[in-house]
């Protein structure tokens, strides 16, 4: 008979001791981008992305590739833990609105950018891309293929629902260039999926991991979310248990973020069923230990990958990047954002497309981008950007490569910034050397935390926006 080790024992275990938890245990951002886009505002639109689209092409960079994400918004019924941006309809007709104005969006920025610019990665993301029908799929893939190129070695991901995918569709994903899939898991537990309105059982998702290796996907990852309604260390450890029993490449571990007055959804959870923040901490140390010991590498903040998957290769050799849909071995890219909420960046700017579908469509179908807000990068930004990319990716900030490249002095340029992690240091989170910052494997738990030290947008919000906890 196993033994329950109590939360608070398993914290300390882990070395997160309460001094600690009070430097971690805070909402921040994920910073998949720096600045966040909760400072991205109106003040950027359409004219200033058309201007970096032009400043790119007549730059002659339209030969190197470019980063594409496209979002389709579609799911048939909705997930009460869901804060992404979504439309549920059983109305599959709305497709093909769509379609076309993600047709006239691909046309405008091939008109700039040139045609047969290359993509060395595209992402489907949502919503539910698999609400679309394989005829569907396939028109999107064709519009993306008129218009541009996809390098040799491209990326091109999608993520699906293992509930509306069979081997068929895996099969015609294949087909249209698909070499790495994402399945939605969550958890296996049958309350906490009654609880979240998301059923799906262990051997549907590895049947669906099965086939995809057999027809040759590069990888498959499975997310992951701790925190959610009825979960605690036992159910989440037979979760644990199930999921490395089908080994995906790829794992990421997510905290759920419960902000109701935000996702309407989220208001049709029970809140008193949701975990206590010594459970969380519980079962995020459990799933650490669990994955690690499983054969797991930790790629950093809430990524885990086989030692052979090219995320835990490009983490050992110092290549790792990040960018709006989390860790990633390509290239710190121009992304290009295509559909509704879509974030893109091309050179010192950053744009989101309009949230709202049809003010995306009307955007588009008048032959303008559909920029409603972004922010032009500061030369204060794209150094803060490097200091903070450095921490969450290489979990090392080197100040002379920082110095070489924006003409500074960094003890200078941070004096404030290092007196504050003098803290850290005291906890054992980092090293603070005579030329760089080292992250400590303790310190990988709160690197978002570490992260916003380095934020001054944060510092000086008058109204700072509503981030998930980091723990």
């Amino acid at each position: 008979m196993s033994i329950k080790t109590p939360p608070a024992v398993r914290a300390k275990a882990l070395g997160l001791h309460d001094s600690v938890l009070r430097l971690i245990d805070k909402p921040g951002p994920r910073y998949t981008s720096y600045p966040t886009a909760d400072r991205f505002s109106s003040k950027v639109g359409p004219a200033d992305y058309e201007l970096a689209l032009n400043q790119r092409a007549r730059s002659g960079a339209n030969a190197s590739p470019v980063g594409a994400y496209v979002h389709v918004p579609f799911c048939e019924s909705v997930c009460y833990y869901c804060a992404c941006n979504k439309v549920v309809t059983r109305q599959h007709g709305r497709a093909q609105a769509y379609l076309d104005a993600l047709g006239h969006e691909i046309r405008l920025h091939a008109q700039v950018l040139g045609y047969r610019t290359p993509i060395s990665t595209l992402h489907l993301g949502g919503g539910t891309p698999t609400f679309l029908t394989d005829e569907e799929l396939t028109r999107l893939m064709r519009m993306v293929r008129e218009h541009f190129t996809f390098a040799q070695g491209a990326e091109l991901a999608i993520e699906v629902d293992p509930r509306t995918v069979s081997d068929a569709r895996l099969g015609h994903l294949s087909s249209l260039g698909f070499n790495r899939l994402s399945m939605g898991v969550q958890d296996f537990d049958p309350q906490v999926q009654q609880a979240i309105h998301r059923v799906q059982s262990p051997e549907q998702v590895e049947g669906l991991v099965r086939d995809a290796r057999l027809l040759g996907y590069d990888s498959i990852n499975l997310d992951l979310i701790y925190g959610l309604p009825l979960q605690n260390e036992a159910s989440f450890a037979r979760t644990l248990d199930q999921v490395t029993a089908i080994r995906p490449n790829r794992l990421a571990l997510y905290a759920y973020a419960h902000l109701p007055k935000r996702f309407k959804p989220q208001r049709r959870l029970d809140e008193t069923q949701l975990p206590t923040a010594a459970a969380r901490l519980a079962m995020l140390g459990q799933a650490i230990e669990h994955l690690l010991g499983a054969g797991y590498v930790y790629i950093g903040m809430d990524h885990f990958a086989l030692p052979d998957d090219e995320l835990a290769v490009a983490k050992h050799q110092g290549r790792l990047h990040r960018n709006f849909q989390g860790y990633t071995t390509m290239s710190d890219v121009d992304l290009i954002g295509l559909g509704v909420s879509s974030i893109g960046r091309v050179g010192t700017r950053y744009v989101q497309n309009h949230k709202e579908v049809s003010a995306y469509q009307q955007a588009v179908a008048h032959g303008e981008f559909a920029v409603e807000r972004g922010i032009r990068l500061t030369r204060d930004d794209l150094l803060r950007r490097s200091v903070i990319m450095a921490l969450m990716c290489q979990g090392r900030v080197e100040f002379e490569s920082i110095e070489l490249a924006h003409l500074i002095n960094f003890r200078e340029a941070f004096g404030p910034e290092l007196q504050t992690l003098t803290a850290w240091e005291e906890q054992g989170m980092l090293r603070l050397e005579s030329d760089a910052i080292e992250v400590t494997d303790l310190g990988w738990y709160g690197v978002r935390a570490m992260a916003m030290v380095f934020d001054r947008h944060l510092a000086s919000a008058s109204s700072p926006a509503t981030f998930s906890r980091i723990v």
